[in-house]
């Protein structure tokens, strides 16, 4: 592999101006066929086998009129106001918006108007006679028409909820991404002190961005893409894109200023080496994302499986763009210095802070361990009391409709209102009377408010019973509910009705039976990363203590920032300062692909530190100066490298959704303690007190497993120098790796 990555560069350089017209091709190509596709994202969830999906296929095959989407139109009096709905005024309003939404294409009924027990709130539902994806903006952009008009009354305000407004009303994420590439801009010319060396990192990110969300939108041409799964591309595609470049970069300047080799020959063993590096961590968050299928949730792995594509696409970009780029850049990849920055990795032979740091480490071993990991212990402590479940409109933004239209709902009608649930009746020779039982113990249940009228079809075969908990959808309440009549309301109360079957579906069990599906698989899916990573890195170190010792450092690491979210989000604490109105359940899906995320991101500074590491203690035999020379010679570009993807996953907490924000605040914590706590405190402390066991690995192991010489360089030929100037710096002669082994 090596081989054939230092290959793989100098022929991109030999090459570069049709490396460069074939990447301009592609992203072309892939933007042009992305906008004539015309493919759209979707919220939609199908969840096999859990019984809020069977409930859903009942209702589609036995209520076709209710299959497609639906909406609420929420009326109210103004605030400052005395009246009621009821006034002439008022009721002119609101039966013309009524009419006008009833005379709309697609629109196959509209409900009964309910009013509030003071008048001055009611609603309306809407029943379309197709789904969303079919019918378009065009049907909410009918809506606002309305409500607008109804508006403009001066008498009525007018509001839209439910599942049409919901989708088509999304607040996209615009501009977060701009604060974090002026951050990385920064970090990169303060770490390279060259305007040109800067830029090929942040090019390079772009041109793999706007690549990455043409392919997802021609997936979206083809499946259904949650709408999160452009803007959780777009952060990690920015953070892994810039990081990927800026070691292979860091590399190649240091090939050209310390040996005096050529350009191609720098370039290629830039590739081989740091390259190698980067395609490990890329195909392991590949491989880890396509772990996700284990979730058994299509929605979810496909949301998985776009951010391992927009990786994919930044790891191809780095081996071959990145290359051509610096053929084009010669030596002049310096040039267009920022006065007053340094812009090195330091001077070699001199001392550093961070070598002084290692010692430190090395000489107070078990006191820093202790304080690492009660430091991460306590920032982990909040994940015991972890609630899995969805956000709602109750936590967008008030600047929207549908917000508005919850917290009207929710003042008129209690806060259930906003998440009913439907049961889906099969009765197989039962009738409607047969339920009466049914209906009255569910009414006498302490969480339900209300329970409409049992509705069958038209041949007598099937039954939908809508029921109104009184507790909000998110309320760990709602989930006690749904269970509780799962498992004893429902089956005690069927014995007068034989043969009937009850599904407790809608939208708000849904998300519970995702949750609880999520919350079953999450353990075996820690289990495979777990065992993935231990196998990875025993090939690339040849030792047992390394990988164990690295899945331990990740569980904690990964472990803080779930801790971190749950203070924030579910307890509130300082939410504000992220600008979070309300406590929120942590989001179901959120453990499972952040851990799949931070494992190969955290692997990458993994691999580069240790193999650093690795190398000095094969050429010195010591440990203990092994670990320090190591840790100052990745310090600077780890550190560099964790503030662009820190600044890029924090800047879209900027933004307005509550699920971007969780992602956002996660990922930029887990990479916090990773490139601090983790790499700085923890692994030169556990190093110290392992000493030559390290690199300890059974002899029938050795031979079993392959080796994966990750940055090594092994195998590569002789390296070509300018003529005249020869190597600058004499590299040590490469030792042969001795035979740690049994």
């Amino acid at each position: 592999m090596t081989s054939f990555l230092y290959r793989l560069g100098r022929g991109a350089v030999r090459r570069r101006r049709l490396t460069l017209l074939a990447w301009a091709l592609v992203a072309l190509g892939v933007i042009a066929v992305a906008q004539m596709g015309g493919g759209r994202m979707s919220d939609r969830f199908e969840i096999p086998g859990v019984e809020s999906q069977r409930a859903l296929d009942i209702l589609e095959d036995e209520f076709p009129s209710a299959a497609g989407t639906s909406a609420q139109l929420v009326f109210a009096v103004e605030d400052n106001t005395t009246g009621t709905l009821s006034d002439p005024g008022a009721a002119r309003a609101v039966d013309a918006a009524l009419a006008d939404v009833a005379a709309q294409p697609d629109v196959g009924s509209v409900g009964e108007l309910r009013s509030s027990a003071d008048a001055r709130i009611a609603y309306a539902d809407v029943q379309y006679d197709r789904p969303s994806d079919d019918i378009g903006d065009r049907a909410y952009e009918r809506l606002e028409a309305t409500a607008d008009a109804t508006n403009r009354s001066g008498t009525v305000r007018m509001e839209l909820g439910g599942d049409l407004p919901t989708e088509a009303a999304q607040d996209v994420p615009e501009g977060q991404e701009i604060v974090g590439l002026l951050v990385a801009v920064i970090v990169l010319l303060v770490a390279f002190g060259s305007v040109i060396a800067m830029g090929l990192p942040i090019g390079l990110a772009l041109v793999g961005l706007a690549t990455s969300l043409g392919l997802i939108t021609v997936v979206a041409a083809v499946v259904d893409v949650n709408t999160v799964a452009p803007t959780l591309a777009a952060m990690i595609g920015l953070g892994v894109g810039i990081d990927y470049a800026l070691f292979i970069v860091t590399r190649h300047r240091e090939n050209l200023r310390t040996t005096g080799m050529t350009v191609e020959e720098a370039v290629g063993r830039a590739v081989a080496t740091s390259g190698a590096a980067v395609l490990f961590a890329g195909v392991t968050v590949v491989i880890a994302i396509s772990g996700l299928a284990i979730a058994g949730i299509t929605a979810v792995t496909v949301m998985g499986l776009m951010a391992g594509l927009t990786v994919a696409v930044m790891v191809a970009l780095a081996l071959t763009l990145l290359p051509a780029l610096l053929g084009f850049a010669g030596r002049r990849i310096d040039a267009l210095r920022v006065p007053g920055l340094r812009g090195g990795a330091g001077v070699p032979g001199r001392e550093s802070m961070w070598h002084r740091w290692g010692r430190q480490v090395s000489a107070h071993p078990w006191r820093y361990l202790a304080g690492g990991v009660l430091a991460l212990g306590l920032l982990a402590a909040p994940v015991f009391s972890m609630r899995l479940g969805m956000t709602d409109n109750g936590t967008s933004p008030t600047s929207m409709t549908t917000r508005r239209a919850y917290d009207l709902l929710a003042d008129g009608f209690g806060a259930g209102v906003n998440g009913p649930l439907l049961l889906s009746i099969e009765l197989d020779g039962a009738t409607v009377d047969d339920l009466r039982p049914l209906e009255s113990a569910i009414a006498d249940d302490p969480g339900v408010q209300a329970v409409a009228p049992i509705q069958a079809n038209d041949d007598g075969t099937a039954a939908v019973m809508r029921v109104i908990p009184t507790s909000a959808p998110q309320d760990e309440a709602t989930t006690s509910l749904v269970h509780r009549l799962r498992d004893d309301v429902i089956p005690g109360a069927l014995s007068d009705a034989p043969g009937a079957e009850v599904q407790v579906g809608g939208q708000t069990a849904m998300f519970i039976d995702m949750s609880d599906k999520i919350s079953s698989r999450l353990p075996w899916f820690i289990g495979a990363v777990i065992v993935l990573s231990v196998l990875l890195l025993m090939m690339v170190f040849r030792s047992v203590a390394v990988p164990l010792k690295a899945a331990a450092m990740n569980l904690l690491s990964i472990g803080a920032a779930y801790g971190v979210i749950v203070a924030v989000f579910q307890w509130g604490w300082l939410k504000g300062l992220i600008g979070v109105e309300e406590t929120v359940p942590i989001v179901s899906f959120m453990p499972m692909m952040l851990f799949a995320i931070l494992f190969g991101l955290s692997m990458d500074y993994e691999v580069f530190l240790l193999s650093r590491v690795r190398e000095e203690y094969l050429r010195r035999r010591n440990n203990d100066a092994a670990v320090v020379e190591g840790i100052s010679a990745t310090a600077r570009v780890i550190t560099s490298a964790a503030l662009i993807m820190i600044s890029v996953f924090a800047a879209f907490v900027l933004g307005d959704d509550p699920i971007i924000k969780m992602f956002g605040l996660g990922l930029a914590t887990a990479v916090f303690i990773d490139a601090t706590i983790v790499r700085i405190v923890l692994v030169p402390a556990t190093m110290k007190l392992l000493g030559d066991w390290n690199w300890w690995l059974p002899g029938w192991l050795d031979r079993l497993l392959p080796n994966l010489d990750i940055e090594g360089g092994a195998g590569l030929p002789e390296p070509d120098y300018e003529p005249g100037r020869g190597p600058a710096v004499t590299e040590p002669a490469r030792v042969p790796e001795p035979a740690l082994v049994d």
